[in-house]
Parts: C-alpha cells; structure tokens; sequence
C-alpha cells in the first residue's frame, strides 16, 4: 500500500466524520427543529439490520455491514429527502461509491464498492434485512419523535411501516406501534402500568 493510497483512506474517514454532523432533512418537514444526524440512523440501522437478518436466518454480520455503508455517499450528495428528489434526483449511491474510494487501495475499494453494490440491489437475504432495518429505524425515530411531541411524524411512521418486507421486520414493527419510547425503561425498573 502507497503513501498516497493511505492518505485517501485517511481523507475518507474525514469525511466520513461529516455525517455525525449531517442532519436528515426529512425531519424538517415534521417539525423537529434538530433531526437525528445520518450517522445516528446509519448506526441504529446497523443493530436492527443484525436483528432482522438473525431472526430471518441470515448472516447478521452481513447485513449489519451493509447498514453501515448504506447511507455512506451522503458526504458528498446530503441527504436528498423524498421531496428534494423530484426536483433533483440524488447522486447514484453506486457512482459515488466509486469516487469516494477511486484512490484507495484495490482491495479496500473492491470491497466497499461491492457492499454498496448489494445493498443498492436488493436482492440477497442481507440486503433484504438492511433495506428492512432501514424503514424500521425511520418507523421507530418517527415513534420517537412523536413522543417529543411531534404528531407530523406520523407521516414517516406511516409510510416506514408500509414498505417493511420481512416478517421479522413487520413483527417487530408492530410491536414497537404497540409501546411507548419509554416502555423499556418501565420494564427494566420493575415498573407496572
């Protein structure tokens, strides 16, 4: 590996450090002043895409890997809400993929670009169950947001929950339509209703 490829990696996870601050723009239009930023959702699609592909029978590790980098190419493009793209479709996740890692050494490069590959494609058990986490962590932010007073939400719950596929998916989406944000705390403290 060259200097010069070091010092792409490198620049990449700079720039990968611009998503903690990159808000989700979707958000805006419910009202809430201080969205989640691309990161937050990237990591807690991560530990629901695990969950899924585990209770669906397939390679956790997998899918959890394909959240991750599921939104990776918004450094570049931002995040492009649903409105935003009928005036101005977003940058192809693949194509931006390839600039951000063109200098990167061939083994890293091939790798990322194959992850966002699958992911784009949808059509492994993996990025089934990342595509699923996807919706489901929007569905659940929305649940979230909601709770904090923000009855537009609903909108992201709504359409969230009607494009989740897979069973455990749907299962575990009506289970959180069911609780409140904080109904885990009341459980782990003992507390009754």
């Amino acid at each position: 590996m060259g200097d010069q490829e070091l010092a792409d990696v490198a620049h990449f996870l700079w720039e990968a450090g611009t998503l903690k601050a990159a808000r989700r723009t979707g958000w805006w239009m419910a009202g809430v002043r201080d969205p989640e930023s691309v990161a937050e959702h990237a990591w807690r699609t991560s530990v629901i895409a695990s969950v899924i592909a585990t209770l669906e029978g397939a390679d956790a590790a997998r899918a959890a890997h394909l959240a991750v980098w599921h939104d990776s190419q918004e450094t570049r493009t931002g995040d492009v809400n649903h409105l935003g793209k009928k005036y101005a479709a977003p940058g192809d996740p693949v194509a931006v993929t390839a600039d951000q890692t063109a200098g990167m050494p061939e083994v890293l490069r091939t790798a990322v670009r194959a992850v966002v590959a699958e992911y784009e494609a949808r059509e492994t058990p993996e990025a089934i169950c990342a595509r699923d986490a996807d919706k489901l962590e929007c569905m659940l932010q929305g649940l979230e947001y909601k709770g904090q007073g923000y009855e537009a939400a609903q909108r992201w719950v709504d359409n969230s929950r009607a494009r989740i596929v897979t069973k455990s998916g749907q299962m575990l989406a009506d289970q959180l339509l069911e609780q409140a944000p904080l109904d885990w705390l009341r459980a782990t403290m003992g507390e009754r209703d």
